[in-house]
């Protein structure tokens, strides 16, 4: 049995009349007659729509920011990982601590320093500053 061979146990003594399709009874249902508002679908679209379409349909994020992402890198890291006494962008690249040197550098203070070091070229934050200067480095 599939399912448009059920049948009602108890079927309907009268029909439903069959509103808005010709014929004598229920002709319009509501509608009146002709035009678009009497057919079938019918939408009428807000104005607004109309000009949003007829803008280009441009790809991709449009809000990016315009200055560069920082690159961070912790005191620490730059103690273990360079042995000579000058830090810049070049150095930090070749030890893998940054990606680009390029792009602009932060000092961070997590971490100890033990041996004097000059830092040029970075920015470097208060406290990374104050480490900095008490194991007798420079900041140029």
């Amino acid at each position: 049995m599939l399912l448009h061979e059920l049948k009602l146990n108890h079927p309907r003594k009268y029909k439903k009349p069959r509103v808005g399709r010709g014929g004598k009874r229920g002709t319009t249902s509501g509608h009146g007659t002709k035009g678009q508002k009497s057919r079938s679908g019918h939408r009428i679209r807000p104005a607004e729509r109309d000009f949003i379409q007829r803008l280009p349909k441009l790809r991709g994020f449009k809000n990016k920011p315009l200055s560069q992402k920082t690159q961070d890198v912790n005191l620490g890291a730059v103690a273990k990982k360079i042995s000579g006494a000058s830090v810049n962008p070049k150095t930090l690249s070749e030890a893998r601590l940054i990606r680009r040197a390029d792009w602009p550098v932060k000092i961070l203070s997590d971490g100890k320093l033990e041996k004097p070091m000059t830092f040029e070229g970075v920015k470097v934050s208060k406290k990374a500053r104050e480490k900095i200067e008490a194991a007798g480095g420079k900041i140029t």
